[in-house]
């Protein structure tokens, strides 16, 4: 599937920006499931001070701003063609050793939570557990936007009973690596039915499992990601995967917009 991508994020201040660093990871690499066919970044209102690639693979940009801005907006768009593999990215590695995968974070932390859904999943193939898995935490934490914030914790959306895509995948991480499974965080795109204007970027979660490598699994949709899915960025959890991010200094009011379009 072909897809076509507009991802635009603006940033609004009532007085000029002191000084501004935002981190973006808003370009999407061509990998197993897709192939990136052009994409393009246009910055207005902030200038590009680096590119690297981080310790999880992901294409990384900083982006600094000062003086006289009141607005900066970062538009990312392009083609990626897109395919359907079940799931299943495979056993494809970057910098970090697997074993890293397996470190619980301050979002991903287990409790009481984690551990009653642990102890009631059956034995079983690890992928039919895994799978298992998504279904348990999909049936407990209903699926509600703006009942959570970035800094909501896998165990205050368990306790909650409520949660958006990230608290999802924050709990299906924290359970797999319970079960000693290692576990990652993906942020990407969907192509949505019937939806024109997106006003978040999507996140899914994967496991690695010996047999197959890197496998997906969209909690909040209740499937593994097929060819509407675009990756963007991985990590262990939310803020290492989270398209864009930084700081500032100054007391100014800052307004934050985003609009994504998907389309085929």
């Amino acid at each position: 599937m072909l897809l076509t991508i507009r991802h635009t994020t603006s940033y609004r201040y009532d007085t000029p920006v002191h000084y501004a660093l935002q981190r973006a990871r808003v370009v999407p690499l061509s990998g197993p499931t897709q192939k990136v066919r052009s994409w393009k970044l246009d910055i207005s209102g902030a200038r590009e001070e680096v590119r690297f690639v981080d310790q999880f693979g992901n294409d990384t940009r900083l982006l600094s701003a000062e003086g006289d801005p009141h607005t900066i907006e970062i538009v990312a768009e392009g083609e990626v063609e897109t395919l359907d593999v079940a799931g299943i990215y495979g056993p494809k590695y970057g910098f970090a050793p697997l074993w890293l995968f397996l470190r619980e974070t301050d979002l991903t932390q287990p409790g009481e939570g984690v551990d009653e859904i642990c102890a009631g999943l059956p034995a079983g193939g690890e992928l039919d557990r895994m799978h298992t898995l998504l279904h348990t935490v999909r049936d407990q934490v209903a699926y509600k936007p703006g009942t959570t914030g970035v800094a909501t914790t896998a165990e205050e959306a368990l306790a909650q009973a409520e949660g958006v895509c990230q608290d999802h995948s924050h709990i299906f991480i924290a359970c797999a690596r319970r079960l000693g499974v290692p576990a990652r965080y993906v942020s990407g795109y969907l192509l949505m039915d019937g939806v024109d204007d997106q006003v978040a970027t999507h996140a899914w979660a994967e496991a690695h499992l010996d047999s197959l490598g890197w496998v997906g699994f969209d909690v909040s949709n209740g499937i593994s990601p097929d060819e509407r899915y675009v990756r963007l960025a991985v990590g262990l959890d939310y803020r290492d995967a989270m398209p864009i991010s930084g700081i500032r200094t100054g007391l100014g009011v800052e307004e934050l917009a985003v609009h994504i379009s998907v389309q085929q």
